[in-house]
Formats: C-alpha cells, sequence, structure tokens
C-alpha cells in the first residue's frame, strides 16, 4: 500500500515480500505478492533484477495472478491499494514494454482482491467483501476483515472499458481467493473458482479463540462415513474452499450459482491447461485438503489432487452427488502433502487433458521431499515419475512451470 502520510505516522503495513507467485511474461520471469511491484528475477541464479513499473507508468502492486488475454497475448492486470483509487485495471502490451490502457475501477472501498478472469472479450473483476482499512485499523480494530454481511459482486468489463462500462452482478456473499476459469457461452459469462462462506486470512476471528483454535474449528474432518451422515454435512460449516459456477446472463442481467461438486470435496490452488485460459475447457486440477490433517495443524494441509470433469455428472455414491460433476482423485500416502501444484501441457498434445500435474511433495514422517509428475491422462494411476530432492522444499502458496531459454 502506497500512501505516504500513513507510512509515516504508523510504518509499512507489510514487508515486501513477493512470495506468493510467480509469472512470466514475453520471456521474462517475476515473482509477485499484492503488497508490492513485481520484481523480475533471473531464472537461472534467482538474482532480483529490479521492479517491474512497465516502463515508468505502472506505480502500484499487481494482483497475484495477472492473467494473458486469450488471442492478443497482452497480460491483464489490477492493482489494489488502501487509499484511493482503491483499485486500477491496465492491460500490458504483449511484449511488455507498454501498459496500453489503464483505469480507474471506481471502487467505493478497498478490497483484498487476489484474481481475476480474462474472456475472449472482457475482464471479469471480484468484488468481495474481505476488506482493508486504515481507518478502521487507526480506530482499533483489524486492517483486514471479512465483511460476510456486506455485498458481493462480480463485474463484467469490455477489455479496454473503464468503471462505467462494468456491468455488476450481484451473488450470494463469499470469500473466493482463485478462479478455475472464465469464458463466454451464447449470452453468459461463465466463471468457475473455489469458494467459501469465510476467509481464512480475515483477522474478525471470534476473540474467545486463538487463531490455532478459530482455524482448526473450521477444518475440523466432517467427512460422511455413510448416506445418513451426508445428509447433516453443512457447507457453511467450515474454511473449506468448493469449486463453484456463476452463470451471468449479459442481456437478462440474471445469476445463476451452483457448487460443482457439493460439500465432500474441498480444494484450493486450481489449475488448468493454461491454453485454455479464457475459452471453454472439459478440466479443471487442484489440491485436495486433508481434513483432519488441516485440523490438527491449524492451517490447510492437501493430501492429494483432484481432476474435475465440467462436462460429464457424477456417479452417485453418494446422495448429494446427483447434479454435480465427476471427479478423479490422486491420493498420497500416509502422511505425505503436496504444494505449489501446477498443469503442464504435452508438446504436441492434441487434447486438452494432454499433459502432466507437477508438483512438490513432502513426506513428514520420514522428512523428505519430492517432485511428484502425474499423467492426467491416466490421473489415478501412480506417478510416472518420483524425484527425490536434497532438501526440504517448505510448504508455500503457488508453483508454475514456465520453459525457459537457452542459458548463454
Amino acid at each position: 500500500m502506497h500512501d505516504n502520510k500513513f507510512q509515516l505516522r504508523f510504518g509499512k503495513v507489510n514487508k515486501d515480500l513477493s512470495n506468493t507467485n510467480v509469472f512470466e511474461h514475453s520471456g521474462k520471469f517475476y515473482s509477485i505478492a499484492e503488497n508490492h511491484i513485481p520484481q523480475e528475477i533471473d531464472i537461472f541464479s534467482l538474482q532480483t533484477l529490479g521492479d517491474w513499473d512497465i516502463n515508468g507508468t505502472w506505480h502500484r502492486p499487481f494482483n497475484s495472478h495477472p492473467k494473458r488475454a486469450p488471442g492478443t497475448g497482452e497480460l491483464v492486470v489490477f492493482g489494489v491499494d488502501a487509499m484511493k483509487p482503491f483499485m486500477e485495471l491496465g492491460v500490458v502490451s504483449a511484449d511488455g514494454k507498454r501498459l496500453v490502457h489503464k483505469v480507474d475501477l471506481k471502487f467505493d472501498r478497498c478490497t483484498l482482491s487476489h484474481d481475476m478472469g480474462v474472456t475472449e472479450r472482457y475482464n471479469v473483476i471480484m468484488d468481495f467483501p474481505l476488506t482493508i482499512d486504515i481507518q478502521r485499523l487507526i480506530k482499533g480494530g483489524p486492517l483486514i476483515k471479512f465483511e460476510k454481511e456486506e455485498y458481493a459482486r462480480i463485474g463484467i468489463m469490455p477489455r479496454y472499458g473503464n468503471a462505467d462500462s462494468i456491468r455488476w452482478f450481484e451473488v450470494e456473499p463469499n470469500c473466493t481467493f482463485h478462479i478455475l476459469n472464465c469464458f463466454e457461452e451464447g449470452d453468459e459469462v461463465v466463471v468457475r473458482g473455489c469458494r467459501s462462506l469465510e476467509s481464512i486470512i480475515s483477522e474478525s476471528c471470534d476473540v474467545d479463540l486463538d487463531k490455532f483454535e478459530w482455524v482448526s474449528g473450521r477444518l475440523r474432518s466432517k467427512d460422511p462415513v455413510d448416506q445418513q451422515d451426508a445428509k447433516h454435512f453443512k457447507n457453511d460449516e467450515l474454511l473449506f474452499c468448493r469449486s463453484y459456477e456463476w452463470r451471468l446472463n449479459m442481456e437478462t442481467g440474471e445469476v445463476k450459482e451452483r457448487n460443482l461438486t457439493g460439500t465432500l470435496l474441498s480444494i484450493e490452488f486450481p489449475m488448468i491447461n493454461p491454453n485454455f485460459n479464457g475459452v471453454k475447457n472439459k478440466f479443471g486440477y487442484a489440491q485436495t485438503v486433508h481434513g483432519l490433517a488441516s485440523a490438527t495443524s491449524g492451517m490447510p494441509k492437501f493430501g492429494g489432487l483432484a481432476k474435475l470433469y465440467f462436462e460429464e455428472t457424477a456417479n452417485k455414491e453418494w446422495e448429494e452427488s446427483e447434479g454435480h460433476i465427476k471427479v478423479e482423485y490422486h491420493e498420497f500416502d500416509g502422511n505425505t502433502f503436496c504444494t505449489g501444484a501446477a498443469f503442464v501441457p504435452k508438446e504436441g498434445g492434441v487434447e486438452e487433458d494432454d499433459g502432466w500435474i507437477i508438483t512438490f511433495v513432502h513426506d513428514e514422517d520420514t522428512d523428505t521431499s519430492k517432485v511428484y509428475i502425474i499423467d492426467t491422462k491416466n490421473f489415478t494411476s501412480e506417478p510416472v515419475a518420483k524425484i527425490t530432492l536434497p532438501c526440504r522444499v517448505p510448504y508455500g502458496f503457488h508453483g508454475a512451470f514456465m520453459p525457459i531459454p537457452s542459458h548463454k
């Protein structure tokens, strides 16, 4: 956040961690977090080369998930600030040298927006009630708060539009950090993401509980053991995210919402074949939350992976599966958890799911870290490779697989 008067009086809100995601644009590589401008890195030495301000035209952080526009190769970004203007959107040229479009979205609050979407014609903006409020902090309240009684909306904006051209759709209040994909279908813009009804990073947890108790209570395993138990499983009892779909009709203004996988599957850190970003796709992938391990540790732990079949229906193994999509699982053995999973398309692949999931995996019993490579065509089978690493890779946020040029 870049308000100088606030920083002089209170100091910086957070350090410049640059620890959330990595991405590539026009052959250059960047690390990123919401509280600082992207930093270019040397992919071979990991040395920081400097801030990327697009030749002096961008002076605020990026969101952690800028999106490449289908067809043009342009990079669509937004930046959040605790002071007005709260959110600005930019479009960066495909060669990374010019900011071809920049606009104030004229938000009336600062929301901690982490992700966005693009389609062939539109930018998709998530305005959900996880808010940052300096005045609230000065008065003794939390800087970041999930205000679940406040409004939530999704905005559909022409690629080079402005605040007045955004079509807003009111949706049920929620916290969605990550989008699976967005695309146009007939009169609708379809948005798929990982949705929860509370935020794990909000500072507004129950004052009678410490943070560990508060998080653990909402991560406690409630996996049903039979159909009778499944009837009592409630979606709003946990912080777990589920795959969710919004269909926004640009002609009528109608909103259709549905949970794609019900309440039996908790997923986060979703990914797709990047060649299908912004266009209709059949498959999605995500890390799956291990309920018991998460509850006992007070933090989410991911005990496997999921493959989502958006065009196939679930088997009726559970009563609540009716109307939901098919899901396949790749589960890890024992006390083993993953981090930083990424989809890698197969060179010369013909079908959307021709590729691999690559992920770091840590065995807590043996304290060893490996890289697993999983064939997404044979998702439930054993990994095609397990590569033992010489040192521990800590649990973190996002991973990416990026082809690199030859080292000169």
